[in-house]
């Protein structure tokens, strides 16, 4: 029992242990392209635009996402390496991306 953790004090009571920061497994392409791609499987057939392929030891993504919904007048989100924008505009997608010196190609149908 040395290894023992303190998990309850009766004077704090539960005390939360810090949990290990996983690492994230994002896709990374080859030719250091930026894919932007269009999915609508399990959205009720609502389509959003994923931007695969930002590396995040290099650019802050909650940040970059921002500023994307922001200069696309949309919603969105980040998940697991993976900016989800609402909508179907991947054309202005792609401007603005290269706008912020990103090589982007558009994948999918």
């Amino acid at each position: 029992m040395s290894d023992s953790h303190l998990v309850y004090s009766t004077s704090t009571g539960r005390i939360d242990q810090p949990k290990p920061e996983k690492e994230l497994d994002t896709k990374l392409f080859k030719d250091g392209s930026v894919r932007i791609e269009r999915q609508t499987k399990g959205r009720k057939g609502k389509g959003v635009m994923l931007v695969v392929g930002i590396d995040p030891k290099e650019h802050d993504l909650k940040k970059l996402a921002k500023t994307i919904k922001s200069k696309m007048g949309q919603g969105g989100a980040v998940k697991e390496g993976i900016i989800e924008v609402q909508g179907d505009d991947r054309d202005k997608l792609k401007a603005i991306l290269e706008g912020l010196k990103f090589k982007v190609k558009i994948a999918g149908g």
